[in-house]
């Protein structure tokens, strides 16, 4: 089992969850998160004063999925949140050990 990780843009979350959906993921988590990478922030103007935003708003998503959904997953997230632009994100494979429903205590791929 393979837990997947995606950094994207917010405005692509809907693209990202509609895709997943319709291949037959049935649930993933959504964290907002805040980070940069090559983007490096950018310059506001608040109030007439100028000020440095370091840390840019993300998304990011896990999902938990059997060992061979893994790269059909990567696949779906990577075209859905692809925007061609610096800042579109990155994503993420952990290996997972187990997984366990607290509610009927099933364990592994029974679980996700």
């Amino acid at each position: 089992m393979k837990l997947i990780a995606a950094i994207i843009k917010h405005f692509k979350l809907d693209d990202v969850r509609k895709a997943l959906t319709d291949a037959g993921v049935q649930g993933m988590t959504i964290i907002e998160v805040k980070g940069f990478g090559r983007q490096k922030g950018h310059i506001e103007l608040y109030r007439g004063t100028k000020y440095e935003v370091k840390f840019l708003p993300k998304i990011k998503i896990e999902v938990a999925v059997p060992d061979e959904k893994t790269e059909e997953v990567v696949r779906i997230i990577s075209e859905a949140a692809r925007t061609g632009e610096v800042g579109d994100g990155k994503i993420f494979i952990y290996n997972l050990q187990d997984v366990i429903r607290i509610r009927t205590g099933e364990r592994g791929e029974e679980a996700i």
